[in-house]
């Protein structure tokens, strides 16, 4: 791969020639789909902002696993190959373009990238943005970007919960899960979660009623539990989950999906019971969420 197939990732070739488009960066792009193996560091020029546009130096950046699964090769709809991974940043604006005026030269953001941030720079439209204070450490701060936007957005966006609802969140243990498992015992609903025992310590610190997928009948213990139904089912995992999350809600319950499907086909078939159980005269739906088709401006408030 040429250098010069990656400079819009990190310039504008149409700035007039100065000292600085001599400065160099790296960044790390995915070479083939594959391990670790796969991933290659490479030099760019490193070139001014074009209008609109803020530079920003990268202080920390997420790895989540829609990193992984576009380097392995899992999901149905994948970045060209080479690409730079990278889902969220956190960093320092370094320069900024014509026109720019909600961030300045030094400030510290994070940005909601999906792309093109496991580098030492990266070019971003400004106004997508969020300042984040000084005092905050840009490892940790990082890691919220993703998860708890996706938990926020679930919540209150889609599923608009409200004090006193009931709800199963499937993968309750791992990073979004926390996330939703805090968000909700701050919305003040009842919340139970699917985890592996020895994960169990995690959802009743936080509030959570937790049933162990492995040994427990989770349709039965929901039933008993809640024999009038939950509101809402938050499934971060396999379609798989669809149909038993659907047969717990009470009629005008809703199912919202936000997991990733690992492959065309299961896509489909994820949109087809979509289809199928949204016309189907049982009074409850399925919903769908994903931060690639998300508004930038709601993003940004939560």
């Amino acid at each position: 791969m040429q250098k010069e197939d990656m400079w819009n990732d990190f310039g504008n070739q149409n700035q007039p020639h100065h000292k600085e488009k001599t400065m160099k960066c790296k960044s790390v792009i995915v070479t083939r789909r594959g391990s670790p193996k796969v991933l290659k560091i490479i030099e760019n020029n490193l070139c001014a902002p074009s209008p609109g546009k803020a530079r920003i130096k990268i202080l920390a950046a997420g790895v989540c696993y829609d990193d992984i699964a576009a380097r392995i090769g899992n999901r149905p709809f994948l970045p060209k190959i080479p690409f730079v991974p990278g889902y969220t940043i956190v960093g320092a604006v370094d320069a900024i373009g014509e026109g720019v005026a909600n961030v300045a030269v030094g400030d510290r953001v994070a940005a909601l990238t999906k792309l093109r941030d496991d580098a030492e720079y990266i070019f971003w439209d400004a106004e997508s943005l969020v300042h984040v204070p000084t005092s905050l450490d840009p490892a940790k701060t990082v890691i919220l970007v993703l998860n708890y936007l996706v938990a926020s957005q679930v919540l209150h966006w889609i599923a608009r919960v409200k004090p006193g609802d009931k709800a199963l969140l499937v993968g309750a243990s791992a990073g979004v899960g926390t996330a939703f498992l805090q968000l909700s015992k701050l919305a003040g609903f009842r919340m139970y979660g699917l985890a592996s025992l020895r994960k169990h310590n995690i959802l009743t610190e936080h509030g959570a009623i937790p049933i162990d997928y492995h040994t427990q009948d989770v349709v039965q213990t929901l039933r008993q539990s809640e024999p009038g139904g939950l509101d809402f089912v938050f499934n971060g995992r396999g379609e798989e989950y669809v149909e038993r999350g659907l047969t717990v809600l009470r009629r005008g319950g809703t199912l919202v999906h936000y997991g990733g499907p690992e492959s065309f086909s299961r896509f489909l078939l994820l949109m087809a019971k979509f289809v199928l159980y949204n016309v189907l005269p049982n009074g409850k739906s399925i919903k769908g969420y994903g931060t690639h088709r998300g508004d930038v401006n709601v993003f940004k408030a939560d």
